[in-house]
């Protein structure tokens, strides 16, 4: 019987990861792009994908995992080098993300679901850590294939920066902003590609 059940054991996982891959993330031709806004302007960038990479079975999304290098933030709309210098370095000190404490983010998809009727699209739960905090968020995603052959996701989606501890010039928190206040919401634009 023991031998019978570890036989069925063997079968069932191998069924199960038969044509499943972990595929690594091309981190050169990934990118994860952020908006954030005041009352009266706004500022864009990057941040690189560190290391990462999907899981795909029979060219459907089933999971994924991603670190973020929060070093390398940029701020692309600043050109003048002195004010872009200052805003990075005010958005990497403890006013914003403690970028020196916590110098990565990262993304874990923990759960993937097919959108019925939309070909290649999917909504999925992920687990999104910022500051060494872990809020689960909700997001769009999707998947095709290159010429190349390669896999390309794609999700955007926005965050409120306030669950991770991003309170700086919140209205949410302090009062009498006025224009001066910097909206909870950062949109992100991320596309990953694998090797």
């Amino acid at each position: 019987m023991q031998k019978l059940f570890t036989l069925l054991l063997v079968v069932t996982t191998t069924l199960m990861t038969f044509g499943q891959s972990t595929l690594n993330a091309n981190t050169t031709k990934s990118s994860v792009l952020w908006t954030g806004r005041k009352i009266t302007k706004s500022h864009n960038g990057e941040v690189k994908i560190k290391s990462g990479n999907l899981i795909v079975k029979n060219d459907v999304l089933h999971g994924g995992k991603f670190v973020i290098d929060m070093n390398s933030m940029t701020c692309e709309d600043i050109k003048d080098a002195e004010y872009n210098g200052k805003l990075l370095g005010h958005l990497k000190s403890d006013d914003f993300f403690s970028v020196e404490k916590h110098p990565t983010a990262t993304i874990n998809i923990t759960k993937v679901f097919k959108i019925k009727g939309k070909e290649n699209t999917y909504s999925a739960l992920a687990n999104l850590t910022i500051k060494g905090i872990t809020n689960e968020i909700k997001i769009p995603v999707t998947l095709k294939k290159n010429s190349n052959g390669k896999y390309i996701a794609e999700s955007k989606f926005n965050i409120d920066r306030s669950k991770w501890d991003v309170r700086f010039g919140s209205d949410s928190f302090f009062d009498n902003l006025g224009d001066k206040a910097i909206k909870n919401d950062i949109e992100f634009a991320v596309v990953v590609e694998t090797l």
